[in-house]
């Protein structure tokens, strides 16, 4: 990739996300954000990845205020015991517990299925939440590139590995959901299908853009997977909008500087950030209901391109074969 293509790829990056920040500024200028009121679910099971801090975290509050049973996912065993003790003490709600899962190595990946299919539990909701954004160029200990790596691959195996334990938790009126965490960012992205490891010269816009626009590609493909094949469990994509996170370390200085003097009022707090999450996750509105892009709680269109059906098999057919996942497409849409 050339200098200038690296700029514009930036600037498509940071233009997507000012046209975020002005949406969220109107909303807030007309009222500001509403908490919506979710029911209580006490008899479901959830996992969060990334739960230890910022989006993730605020999900695991919400789902365990709620009464939900919650296994925060994240690599750093002190920090999620610590966070596993808070949420506790903040929600009175003793089902709350920390797994270790490195989402960039799938041999971590594959142990963390093992751990939790001990435990003989049920599996209600997945939320795919873990992400790094606009890294310096590193790969994952598999040799994949670290924002496909980690944000798209590890959840792609995750999610495969965990399909088994979601169908027989879902049953009819009441599905096992998978709820995959995007980004506005998709919208400026693009799948190169023969350059997925964004090998040569490296643009960290254009890699973290393509990671989040696989996500997207891949939850609707599952959502096709998981209806022909007949079970009580359903896929659907969120974007959280322009988040107060601790993400933003990579990128450009301006940035950082904008987002430390103007966050309170373009920015969406961790809790806002985390409601179109918990809303997939939980909302009755949604029973049975997959395929979408939800944005504020809302049915929203992704890129054009996501609709495209054989890109969708193409992208799942080309992690299966990067990650050994078995690919039963074929024999799903054939028989």
């Amino acid at each position: 990739m050339s200098p200038l293509s690296a700029v514009l790829a930036a600037l498509r990056v940071y233009a997507a996300g000012v046209a975020v920040m002005l949406t969220q500024l109107l909303r807030r200028c007309r009222g500001g954000f509403v908490e919506p009121v979710f029911p209580r679910q006490p008899d479901r099971v959830a996992i969060v990845t990334g739960g230890t801090e910022g989006i993730g975290l605020a999900t695991c509050r919400h789902l365990a205020r709620l009464g939900m049973r919650v296994i925060i996912v994240a690599n750093h065993e002190a920090n999620g015991q610590e966070v596993v003790r808070k949420i506790k003490e903040e929600t009175l709600n003793e089902k709350v517990e920390f797994l270790y899962c490195d989402l960039g190595s799938l041999r971590s990946v594959r142990e963390f299925v093992c751990t939790f299919k001990e435990k003989k539990l049920p599996l209600h909701v997945l939320v795919n939440n873990a992400g790094v954004m606009m890294v310096p160029q590193n790969k994952t200990v598999d040799g994949f590139e670290k924002h496909f790596g980690l944000n798209y691959l590890g959840h792609f195996v995750l999610t495969n590995l965990l399909l088994d334990t979601l169908k027989a938790s879902g049953c009819p009126g009441r599905s096992a959901r998978v709820v995959t965490v995007s980004s506005a960012t998709h919208y400026v992205g693009k799948l190169d299908m023969e350059n997925l490891q964004s090998s040569g010269s490296y643009s960290p816009h254009n890699a973290y853009a393509q990671s989040k626009l696989a996500l997207v590609l891949f939850s609707y493909h599952l959502q096709k997977l998981l209806a022909a094949q007949g079970s009580h469990v359903t896929a659907n994509v969120v974007d959280p909008g322009v988040v107060n996170t601790n993400l933003y370390k990579h990128v450009f200085w301006g940035t950082r500087l904008f987002k430390k003097l103007f966050a309170w009022w373009f920015f969406k707090t961790v809790d806002e950030g985390a409601w179109t999450s918990v809303y997939a996750a939980v909302t009755p509105d949604l029973e049975g209901v997959g395929g979408l892009y939800l944005y504020n709680e809302k049915k929203t269109q992704s890129l054009a391109v996501t609709y495209d059906l054989e890109l969708q098999e193409q992208l799942w057919a080309r992690s299966c074969q990067m990650t050994g996942i078995v690919d039963v497409t074929r024999d799903v849409f054939s028989g």
